[in-house]
């Protein structure tokens, strides 16, 4: 009998095992069957000269991502404007998602929300996004393995791998995930997508491995709002980490205890 087919992976997925991510471990039988499928497949409704894999591994092959960094963001309620969609905005032009039309079908990979306290009438506005959580249910019920959990917290979807299932998207409970309907040919390289899978905020990785900013909170900071403060919840002496000492901040659906890296203040 032949040995199980190991769907196409980069360097810096081996390394960033070995870093601590918490990538699924290769499955057998039927499983493997199917990523194996999947990965042979995978080149379908892409655009010329577009590599799936570059959003599962967008860091060089020689830097694997680190568990000594937990990448997370810090959104004040307060301070996010009603009717303000600047985070929107440049998440869309960045990953050349284009403008949403049908919200039930257009990807959102961010999405403004608007709530209003019953009792006091008050309101507030706040981005609704991928959570990035520790223990992630997209990547528990993920049967392919293509959504996984880099070692420094960065949840991704391998599009090679994934066969557009769509049992993460039923397993999230914020809503975060989206399903590509139709072919996509205007896509910026680095931000690869592919009809039939399944996609959601990557915290713009190909900017973060590059040393950049995710492009919602140079937005939303260009704006002069200044709601959204991201850095690496590690580092004690970071921004964010020093500001969630300050102030009380929420995870939205903190009784489900899934450890998101997305946390509001204000909420």
């Amino acid at each position: 009998m032949s040995e199980p087919i190991e769907p196409t992976r980069r360097a810096g997925d081996e390394a960033q095992a070995e870093t601590g991510g918490n990538r699924a471990a290769p499955l057998h039988s039927r499983r493997d069957f199917i990523a194996a499928t999947a990965a042979a497949v995978a080149g379908l409704g892409l655009a010329p000269g577009i590599r799936l894999v570059e959003v599962a591994a967008a860091k060089p092959d020689d830097e694997p991502a680190s568990a000594k960094v937990r990448w997370g963001m810090l959104i004040d309620t307060t301070r996010c404007q009603t009717g303000c969609d600047a985070c929107v905005s440049a998440c869309n032009k960045e990953n050349h998602l284009g403008e949403t039309r049908n919200p039930r079908t257009d990807a959102q990979w961010i999405r403004k929300i608007d709530l209003t306290e019953e009792q006091t009438g008050q309101s507030l506005s706040l981005p609704m996004l991928c959570q990035h959580c520790d223990n992630a249910p997209c990547v528990d019920v993920c049967p392919t393995g293509a959504s996984f959990k880099r070692a420094d917290g960065i949840v991704l979807v391998d599009r090679h791998i994934c066969i557009g299932c769509r049992y993460c998207m039923m397993a999230c409970p914020y809503k975060a995930r989206s399903f590509v309907h139709e072919p996509h040919e205007d896509q910026n390289p680095l931000v690869p997508r592919g009809q039939g899978t399944v996609e959601s905020c990557t915290l713009c990785v190909h900017r973060l491995d590059r040393g950049g900013t995710p492009a919602c909170v140079e937005a939303c900071a260009g704006e002069g709002h200044h709601a959204m403060l991201f850095g690496d919840l590690n580092d004690p002496q970071s921004a964010i980490a020093r500001r969630l000492r300050e102030v009380k901040s929420t995870e939205v659906r903190a009784d489900l205890k899934l450890g998101t890296a997305i946390r509001y203040e204000g909420l």
